[in-house]
């Protein structure tokens, strides 16, 4: 597509408008088909999630460091459909084999097959004293399934992890060079991985030294949660709540942000790259805090707390940061959308001003707050999604309602017609 620009075919806001609603119906119907429990898969939240998140992770691998090679110079819609397939054999193979197989073959807890063999052949089975046996019913209930869940741990730190450098980095240090692809992409994914080692062994293998140094054994070879005293709770969640705002902080950022505020930033790189890095964080944790303190505003606390699994005692504080993690998703569909198939339409003539910066981001914040209406209170996740926690109050559907796992599956039919499909038929290309 070198040389070549898209044009809205039908203009704005029309094409948004119509892109959103064809995107929409897409996700609806195939969550039903796939995930919910009402339809005929009915595979959620687990394993549904797992493969939706990698889905997620590995067309960024395609898009953002290989610029889709192979396939790039294939006419649409070939190119997209081509690379759609190889997303799917890529994400069975990345699960199944890289994790389950390879990774398993030293970390058990990131498999679920090895986990499930183990418990069938009772060597799962630990002394009362020492924590509660691991049963195999236990691995394959939806509330367990930690082999699952740990890769989703692991994509969840991947999706930051792995853009940041694009992102905030510009490439740096695998551009500026001469590479070209495979070789270009592949460094940067070898780079990013060394990246993502570290991020994950600080902030997510410690609540799996808790799961099975603990809970389930007396086993020291994995760490403690290092944050309880820092958030109230030793749980994961705790890094949902804020990393999840970083992750939004840093893909607004490119999207309908336009580079803005970190454009301000006149260092060369990696400097400007840190600095960046440090107040995405910093930003991040900060959105997150804010969710956290004022979520009880409008939540009713006593029904939320009387619905919380018996593991929190009452105490609402790892439900308050995976919440922050849900609200923060409900701006995924309205950035995204905003800026690639709205072209970042604002009031003013310069798209590039600090007046249609903030106007962006307050109309996000707003349709944030719609989007969490219609999910929770007007109950979408129960009688649009079929989640059957979600047939009591407000409080029951806050803690059960699962609202990160629908807003990640909305985004993916977005991301693969802008990353995949090259926004066909949206768009048309000018020559």
């Amino acid at each position: 597509m070198a040389g070549h620009t898209l044009r809205a075919r039908w203009g704005q806001p029309v094409t948004g408008i119509v892109s959103c609603i064809v995107f929409f119906l897409i996700a609806w119907l195939t969550w039903f088909i796939f995930s919910d429990p009402r339809g005929p898969v009915a595979s959620f939240p687990y394993p549904f999630v797992m493969y939706l998140a990698m889905m997620i992770l590995v067309g960024l691998w395609q898009h953002m460091f290989l610029g889709d090679w192979p396939f790039q110079d294939l006419p649409q819609p070939a190119r997209g459909i081509i690379e759609t397939v190889v997303n799917l054999a890529l994400v069975w193979f990345v699960i199944h084999v890289v994790f389950y197989r390879i990774l398993g073959v030293g970390f058990n807890f990131f498999s679920q097959v090895n986990l499930e063999a183990l418990a069938a052949a009772g060597q799962t089975a630990i002394p009362e004293v020492c924590g509660k046996t691991l049963t195999l019913q236990a691995l394959t209930d939806p509330a367990a399934r930690f082999g699952e869940r740990a890769v989703v741990t692991f994509v969840l730190i991947g999706f930051f992890s792995y853009p940041f450098v694009t992102i905030l980095f510009a490439k740096w240090p695998i551009r500026p060079s001469d590479l070209t692809q495979p070789q270009a992409g592949l460094a940067e994914l070898g780079w990013c991985s060394l990246l993502t080692l570290f991020f994950f062994t600080i902030l997510i293998v410690p609540f799996w030294g808790v799961v099975f140094g603990k809970v389930y054994g007396t086993s020291f070879g994995l760490n403690l949660p290092w944050w309880g005293g820092i958030a109230g709770t030793g749980h994961v969640h705790w890094v949902f709540g804020w990393w999840e705002w970083a992750i939004i902080v840093l893909f607004m950022t490119p999207n309908v942000w336009r580079m803005k505020p970190w454009s301000v930033i006149t260092l060369p790189q990696p400097w400007k790259g840190l600095v960046s890095f440090v107040l995405t964080i910093g930003l991040g944790y900060l959105l997150a805090l804010i969710c956290v303190k004022i979520a009880p505003a409008w939540l009713p606390m006593e029904d939320v707390i009387g619905h919380l699994p018996p593991g929190d005692k009452g105490i609402p504080t790892r439900f308050l940061w995976y919440h922050a993690a849900e609200i923060a998703g409900f701006t995924l569909i309205p950035f995204l959308i905003w800026h690639h198939y709205f072209d970042d339409l604002a009031p003013q003539a310069d798209r590039d001003s600090w007046g249609a910066f903030w106007f962006r981001s307050a109309g996000v914040l707003i349709l944030c707050v719609l989007n969490y209406i219609f999910f929770y209170y007007l109950n979408f996740g129960h009688w649009g999604l079929g989640n059957h926690h979600m047939t009591g109050g407000i409080g029951a559907r806050a803690v059960g309602g699962e609202s990160l796992i629908w807003n990640f599956w909305w985004i993916i039919p977005l991301l693969w017609n802008e990353w995949f499909f090259h926004k066909w038929p949206f768009y048309a290309v000018e020559h």
